[in-house]
């Protein structure tokens, strides 16, 4: 009887530990973990600037497909399904293929993988999301506290103003494009000066390539320059850098905090 108690014993051991191993379950809808902030912010340029016309810039389709409710997308594990379909194209649907670097390519995947955790985590129903999601169902926080964050830690006051260019921002966007406009933001472009290192010349544009190896801008000339990133001096001018660098700060409640004070400003 001692050595089954010590057999049990050590079984039920051996299970807790792979169990704690395991962690807890994961979010709910099948939502994936967070992806890199920058990552997604580039993605999410690229996204607008090349997919939003046919995919819409909340991913819900138009002329192209929904992609929150994609079989692909959903099944996609770090690009391996969404990548081939990018850079290859789908002729015969009309979608061409499109010439982006590997880096490119990931960070449209980190934007994607973003917006559809942040749509799962909303809504608790797997697999997608309804058109339209009311206010009420994502404003969770408290708009007293999102107030005192917009106007101290978050530092919001430095570039905006709830009277001024924030004026009316509930009434402009519905709930789930006003969270995703301001976790990421977009169309304020991102400008650069380059100096080659041979020459000592500078070039001043607006950004177009970044990957670590290559830069690319659109010189201020009218002409498109390109450059190893080792042949360079780089200077970045992103002035939505602020917004990207809070992505690594916010916590869960400064974030539905900061939403429910912004749907207050209608």
């Amino acid at each position: 009887m001692k050595k089954l108690a010590v057999v049990a014993i050590a079984a039920f051991a051996v299970i807790f530990s792979l169990k704690a191993q395991e962690g807890p379950p994961g979010p709910p809808g099948g939502a994936r973990r967070g992806p890199d902030p920058a990552a997604v912010a580039r993605g999410h340029q690229l996204f607008e600037q090349n997919c939003a016309v046919c995919h819409a810039a909340d991913l819900t389709g138009g002329r192209g497909p929904d992609l929150i409710r994609s079989r692909l997308v959903r099944h996609d594990k770090g690009g391996d399904l969404i990548a081939p379909v990018v850079t290859n194209g789908r002729p015969e649907k009309g979608m061409p293929a499109f010439p982006f670097t590997q880096a490119q390519v990931s960070d449209i995947v980190a934007f994607i993988d973003s917006q559809l955790t942040l749509f799962d985590l909303h809504t608790r129903v797997p697999g997608g999301y309804p058109n339209d999601i009311p206010a009420s169902q994502l404003s969770t926080g408290s708009a007293e506290a999102g107030k005192a964050f917009f106007d101290g830690p978050g530092g919001c006051t430095k570039c905006h103003s709830a009277t001024g260019d924030l004026a009316g921002i509930a009434a402009k966007y519905d709930p789930p494009d006003l969270e995703t406009r301001f976790l990421y933001p977009t169309g304020t472009p991102t400008t650069a000066s380059v100096t080659v290192t041979a020459t000592g010349k500078t070039y001043e544009g607006t950004l177009q390539l970044n990957d670590g190896f290559n830069v690319a801008i659109q010189g201020s000339d009218g002409w498109y320059h390109s450059w190893p990133r080792s042949a360079v001096k780089l200077e970045v001018h992103d002035p939505l850098a602020a917004h990207a660098a809070l992505l690594d700060k916010y916590t869960d409640k400064e974030m539905h905090d900061l939403f429910a004070y912004l749907e207050t400003l209608k």
